[in-house]
């Protein structure tokens, strides 16, 4: 059972930046952030492969930026030019798994970490 430990999330204004991390407790194929704001679907917002191949959500792409330090067992999600629309829980997910491409979509990972919120104000 692969645990995850989400960390970073918080309150910025529009323009800002944060940077999320996860802990994950051992090594796994692929791996995802997702996020879901107050009364939306869980989306899938970047991938990442274990060859360090990564997707995007086209909403975030160009300001958001997946990587992953397989020494230190961590992910990361680095968050730049933040939006209001930005804000939610932003969950950390993992899959032992392969893909070509990581994919989005939350149906395809078996584990989740309990999420970190962020919030971005006007």
């Amino acid at each position: 059972q692969v645990q995850l430990v989400e960390s970073g999330g918080g309150s910025v204004q529009a323009g800002g930046t944060l940077t999320l991390s996860c802990a994950y407790s051992e090594y796994t194929y692929t791996m995802c952030w997702f996020r879901q704001a107050p009364g939306k679907e869980r989306d899938g917002v970047a991938g990442i492969t274990a060859n360090g191949r990564t997707s995007y959500a086209l909403s975030v792409q160009g300001r958001f930026a997946i990587s992953r330090n397989n020494s230190e067992n961590t992910l990361y999600l680095n968050m730049n030019s933040l939006k209001p629309e930005d804000t939610a829980v932003y969950y950390c997910a993992a899959v032992a798994r392969s893909y070509i491409a990581p994919p989005l979509r939350a149906s395809e990972y078996r584990y989740w970490g309990q999420g970190t919120q962020v919030t971005v104000s006007s």
